[in-house]
């Protein structure tokens, strides 16, 4: 998508187009205007947005069972050209960001610079480059201006959230929750923060099989522009409908050891887990991008959740259910029931393994949050504080089960944890 439309920065600016975006959908759906035109519509207007508004039409492409069947289909298809191709910002513009940032003349930082971008989203867009000793490389470039609109979008969030925190029950303390959900959101501002973030992943994964992190070209970037080698592969979409169930099978195994050794193993976890952020190669090989939005686990965490996984493995209830009340700190009551209850369902596929995830499986998860929402209102029950340290994971859950649910194949997910739980651990 060309840059046809200006950014819009402002905080009033930015929530007016939103609200417009909101009452045009559902005025055309209730109209009986197809799913296919209404989602496009959404597409543009998130596109030339870009920033949050995008990012969470990025997050909306991927995921499966939340949406009926008659809509899912075409709903996705509309925003998934929200994943990289979002409105580009114009060369100039770029070029004048990168000289800003690095503190030289483009071409003396490249032999080579392409000025159309390889891919746009909602921060930034990539352009291919050559270093001056021939290296191929992928420059990302923050959109001029995307920092102040990013900022509008979250004080507009914020406003979401202090109107949900009035109609929650105190104990959920929803301001800790979305304060941590902010700040990662903020780092993805700062790709210093990017380039350590991809880093320390890239070591921590210099062994995982079939696993390839792009090595960060520091010299070469800085607040608002990171550097990195250059990899080539298929996108998501392709794989889908391009490779046989043995390939896709192979992929699966590949994802879920980069999700669960970060975890288990590195204690932290990449929080933006949609399609456009891998490249995948030969079978069973995958490229992994992207580390602007990442969680730390505290240690005490870590131990729980390794805790948890090794029940789970073993296919432990009665230790499942401990483990769980160690890694939420609940206490005993109606709320600790129905988070015990979501937490069964969301590891199924180990506790079944071998386990096919299917949309089905997704909408029971989704079902179970918001009955359990709704019954929290209706019988204000008091829940127990989230831990801000896990206010991402159901972003990073969610998502990732839908990317396991359109790769719809069986895999022995129990065989892998246990390969990545009998790993060294050092705390």
């Amino acid at each position: 998508m060309s840059a046809d439309h200006p950014l819009s920065k402002s905080r009033l600016g930015r929530a007016a187009k939103l609200a417009r975006l909101g009452a045009g959908t559902g005025l055309g759906l209730i109209t009986g205007k197809s799913p296919e035109a209404v989602a496009e519509q959404a597409t543009l207007v998130l596109a030339s947005m870009r920033g949050l508004a995008a990012k969470v039409g990025q997050m909306a492409s991927s995921l499966d069972g939340v949406l009926p069947d008659s809509i899912q289909g075409p709903v996705s298809d509309a925003l998934s050209k929200l994943r990289n191709r979002t409105e580009t910002s114009p060369y100039a513009a770029i070029v004048a960001v990168i000289e800003d940032d690095l503190g030289s003349p483009i071409a003396s930082l490249f032999r080579e610079f392409e000025p159309i971008p390889i891919a746009s989203a909602s921060i930034g867009q990539v352009h291919r480059a050559m270093l001056a000793d021939g290296t191929a490389v992928a420059v990302k470039v923050q959109h001029p201006g995307i920092d102040a609109a990013v900022r509008s979008d979250l004080s507009n969030a914020k406003l979401l959230e202090r109107l949900a925190g009035s109609l929650l029950p105190k104990g959920f303390d929803i301001d800790r929750a979305f304060d941590e959900i902010a700040a990662r959101i903020g780092d993805e501002l700062d790709y210093r923060i990017e380039a350590k973030n991809q880093t320390r992943f890239g070591a921590l994964h210099r062994n995982t099989p079939f696993v390839t992190i792009p090595a960060v070209v520091a010299s070469h970037s800085g607040r608002r522009v990171l550097t990195s080698a250059l990899h080539a592969g298929r996108q998501f979409d392709e794989v889908v409908t391009q490779s046989s169930a043995a390939e896709r099978a192979t992929y699966a195994a590949t994802l879920w050891r980069f999700v669960f050794r970060s975890i288990l193993v590195g204690g932290e976890f990449n929080a933006d887990p949609h399609p456009g952020n891998y490249l995948f190669g030969p079978a069973p090989n995958v490229v992994f991008l992207d580390f602007g939005c990442v969680q730390q686990l505290s240690f005490a965490r870590r131990l729980a959740a390794r805790e948890v996984h090794q029940a789970a493995v073993q296919r432990d209830e009665a230790r499942f259910a401990c483990g769980v009340r160690q890694l939420l700190g609940t206490k005993s009551g109606s709320f600790e029931t129905m988070a015990l209850a979501f937490s069964r369902r969301a590891f199924e596929p180990i506790f079944a393994s071998p386990y096919r995830v299917k949309p089905d499986f997704l909408r029971g998860l989704f079902a179970l949050a918001s009955d359990a929402k709704v019954d929290l209102l209706r019988r204000r029950i008091e829940p127990t504080p989230f831990p801000p340290d896990l206010a991402l994971v159901n972003r990073l859950q969610f998502g990732f089960y839908s990317l396991l649910s359109r790769l719809d194949v069986e895999v022995d997910y129990a065989a892998l944890q246990r390969e990545i739980l009998a790993e060294p651990f050092d705390g």
